[in-house]
């Protein structure tokens, strides 16, 4: 069975989200298998200076990298290409023909550090929108799903 896995920074605070995300994550075990890493934040100062935030980063992309491993993954940033439901499902068939395991990673408020989105198969944007990264999480998760149910031609997407 294929693996999925998204990294990211920070934990789900709400319940609502918590229970959004486990609500998908049963959804996707038809497809995948399927699993949610949280990596610490780095604290920073209420108002960092650039040179902190970089340090920040650093750390956190020092540990999205460790774990991670040799999976190939997405970056979640903004700068990344833009798919459609449609072109994430078609994204997910290749990665599926081409390995047992791949991951999508997002980062803290702060974005991702340099290191993690140069070694990114794929810079992935979902909307040059700003959105909460914790809500972000399930937003993901559910268009994660909605490709997979695309692939098994599901009556979900529409």
């Amino acid at each position: 069975m294929f693996n999925v896995a998204i990294l990211a920074v920070g934990r789900l605070k709400e319940s609502w989200l918590r229970e959004g995300l486990a609500e998908y994550q049963k959804r996707l075990s038809a497809y995948c298998s399927f699993q949610v890493a949280e990596i610490p934040e780095y604290r920073l100062p209420d108002d960092p200076s650039p040179a902190q935030i970089e340090k920040g980063l650093e750390e956190e992309g020092r540990v999205i990298l460790e774990r991670v491993g040799k999976v190939p993954f997405a970056a979640l940033c903004i700068e990344g290409k833009a798919l459609s439901s449609q072109g994430l499902a078609e994204f997910l068939a290749r990665r599926q023909q081409e390995g047992s395991s791949f991951a999508f990673v997002i980062g803290g408020s702060f974005g991702l550090s340099r290191e993690v989105k140069e070694r990114a198969v794929l810079r992935l944007s979902i909307s040059p929108m700003t959105f909460p990264h914790q809500l972000f999480r399930v937003m993901l998760v559910e268009q994660l799903y909605r490709g997979f149910s695309i692939l098994s031609g599901g009556k979900y997407h529409k």
